[in-house]
């Protein structure tokens, strides 16, 4: 149903360039989803869907644990969100999204690895998101696509692509219904184990790179990104070459 490998591949790329960041982005987010109200996914309805989703990215228990611990105690960190955009070599689009206890350190660690990579320069906001989609993707081994569509229509989740390659099924759906959807493929398939399981921003289109000193260009932008600390998640529309 459209661009299935396309988005298949930019999403395990994007899971392998960030994954040394993993632990840590779910440590911020689960601290800040504790923080936000009651530290008992009991209680906090917000706090249990990111522990599923926590979980179903092999986040270990005690990442999880000692992240509402954290909360438990008061006071600590105060995060915020924000959003940068900018444009990269051979005609590749990056988002950067931090979360981060100061903003002008943020901005600054962001602009400089943007001026130290060739090719690469930041832009307004708007000018890279207006076409890329927010959405909830999962990928997990299954193949029944009218059986999966009848749980998500049972589930009252708009679904906007699902298609299955190689034994492994690819849903999309809409942003505000990532956590429905989830329940409802876990429904189903009992004790499933996703591949991908996240909100995500995913281009419109996207560019294959070519030229050698672009594919560098491109590979330096990445790893700079991956390695800021305030760096929470990077979406791209590039797609990598096997």
């Amino acid at each position: 149903m459209g661009r299935a490998h396309e988005v298949r591949a930019a999403a395990m790329a994007k899971t392998a360039a960030m994954k040394s960041k993993l632990y840590s982005r779910f440590g911020k987010e689960l601290y800040i989803a504790a923080k936000s109200g009651v530290p008992d996914p009991d209680m906090n309805l917000a706090l249990a869907r990111k522990i599923k989703e926590a979980k179903s990215n092999q986040v270990p228990a005690d990442v999880i644990k000692r992240a509402i611990d954290k909360a438990k105690g008061g006071g600590g960190e105060d995060y915020t969100e924000c959003r940068y955009e900018g444009f990269g070599p051979g005609n590749s689009t990056v988002i950067v999204d931090c979360l981060t206890d100061n903003t002008n350190r943020a901005y600054t660690e962001v602009k400089t690895v943007f001026n130290k990579c060739k090719g690469a320069k930041l832009a307004n906001a708007g000018a890279v998101s207006f076409n890329y989609e927010q959405c909830g993707l999962f990928y997990f081994p299954y193949e029944d696509e009218e059986g999966m569509l009848d749980a998500m229509m049972e589930a009252e989740v708009d679904v906007s692509d699902l298609s299955v390659e190689d034994g492994v099924m690819m849903v999309k759906t809409a942003f505000a219904d990532f956590a429905k959807a989830q329940d409802a493929i876990e429904k189903l398939i009992p004790g499933v184990e996703f591949e991908t399981c996240e909100v995500t921003m995913l281009p419109n289109e996207y560019v294959t790179l070519t030229d050698p000193e672009d594919v560098e260009a491109y590979n330096k932008l990445m790893s700079m990104l991956n390695d800021a600390d305030d760096v929470n998640k990077v979406y791209t529309n590039v797609t990598l070459e096997a």
